[in-house]
């Protein structure tokens, strides 16, 4: 009896613990349904580029390529069969290729006098090699705009003259649309949806075209067309030179500069699959993960962000919270919203939200295991 009743006063701190985890559940699951609700109000304010039209001046179409042989002919093939460019010089850099790249490029220019074949020299101390490649390329090229496109990139016959009626007619000093990007594996599956929902479920929009805020920007490489002017003044590549992520720099160079610019839809413009499987695409985003952070604090705190919206109300559905499993529904119908808008598979891929941001997190952390120990490599060069 006695130790009954010492039993029954002795505190219980398992109810606090779990009405904290509930309250916690529950404010993730607000946060994933607000998160869901922006990606629909940014899918809505998403730029899409104006039907083709005759484009009256020099488009200055640019490829860096290193190692390509496999890719670049059909890359160059798509871009010589662009409608509404009368006056397009297409522009590649061989960037120290050892492979066929370069005979491929330059038996296609043989053929066709619009292409030009440049050698570019190995970087300099503090370049990295595709910044010096496109700097190189925009050297040399003629046109008031400038059309930097990679070699895993299939551009539509009219996807660069709306490139670059969207660019003229958004008034933009910079636009990158994003191509449709296709995956097969299910590691592709798992990442890739990633690219465009990032910036659709986080970025606002509107405001990032104009602020000069290093956070609110968003581009990518793949297609990136840029007044050359605006380009120029805001020191090009040259201003990027040891920025993993290139394309993130520059636009947020443009925007230091006085300019406007960020992403748009790209989904019927171009196509492109970055990586073939979980071993290039786990390298592919190992080299530069860690720049999106900046620190490892600071991807630390991304990731836990994620992981607070993203996973924690998926477990917490597992173990029978009402507020976990609507936590995840939202988490999956923002998928659903990005995947849609810009061309990608929305089921069931969207159900692995969860896993997707794990996934990335895993590959966060390789990403700056390999920095620190000085072994990431991107086209057999290491990466400093």
């Amino acid at each position: 009896m006695i130790r009954g009743r010492r039993s029954s006063n002795r505190p219980n701190s398992a109810g606090p613990v779990r009405t904290t985890a509930a309250a916690a559940v529950r404010t993730a699951a607000a946060a994933a349904g607000l998160v869901a609700v922006h990606t629909v109000i940014n899918a809505r304010l998403l730029r899409t580029a104006p039907p083709a039209r005759t484009i009256g001046e020099r488009a200055s179409v640019l490829l860096p390529v290193r190692d390509e042989a496999g890719r670049v002919g059909a890359a160059l093939t798509a871009i010589l069969a662009s409608t509404h460019l009368p006056d397009l010089e297409v522009l590649v850099a061989d960037d120290g290729s050892t492979d066929a790249t370069a005979a491929i490029v330059a038996r296609i220019g043989a053929r066709d006098g619009r292409v030009r074949l440049l050698t570019v020299e190995p970087p300099p101390p503090g370049w990295l090699g595709k910044p010096h490649a496109c700097a190189t390329l925009a050297d040399a090229a003629t046109g008031p705009v400038l059309i930097f496109v990679d070699a895993d990139v299939t551009v539509a016959p009219d996807g660069l003259a709306r490139t670059v009626a969207l660019l003229r007619d958004a008034r933009l000093d910079l636009v990158s649309p994003y191509p449709r990007q296709q995956a097969g594996t299910l590691a592709e599956r798992l990442v890739q949806p990633l690219l465009q929902w990032s910036w659709l479920a986080l970025l606002p929009l509107p405001a990032a075209e104009r602020s000069a805020r290093p956070s609110l920007s968003a581009a990518n490489g793949q297609v990136l067309c840029v007044d050359a002017v605006a380009y120029r003044r805001a020191g090009g590549h040259r201003g990027v030179a040891g920025a993993v992520l290139e394309d993130i720099a520059l636009v947020r160079a443009v925007k230091r500069a006085g300019g406007r610019g960020g992403v748009a839809d790209g989904t019927d413009l171009a196509t492109t699959r970055m990586y073939d499987g979980w071993a290039p695409l786990r390298d592919g985003y190992a080299k530069s993960l860690w720049a999106a952070g900046g620190t490892p604090t600071g991807s630390a705190a991304q990731l836990g962000v994620l992981g607070f919206i993203f996973v924690l109300p998926a477990a917490a559905a597992l173990a029978g919270s009402p507020a976990g499993v609507a936590g995840y529904l939202a988490g999956v119908a923002g998928r659903v919203v990005a995947a849609r808008r810009t061309g990608g598979r929305a089921w069931p891929d969207a159900l692995a939200q969860p896993a997707s941001v794990a996934v990335l997190g895993y590959l966060t952390a390789l990403s700056w295991h390999r920095r620190r120990l000085g072994t990431a490599t991107w086209k057999g060069r290491v990466l400093p």
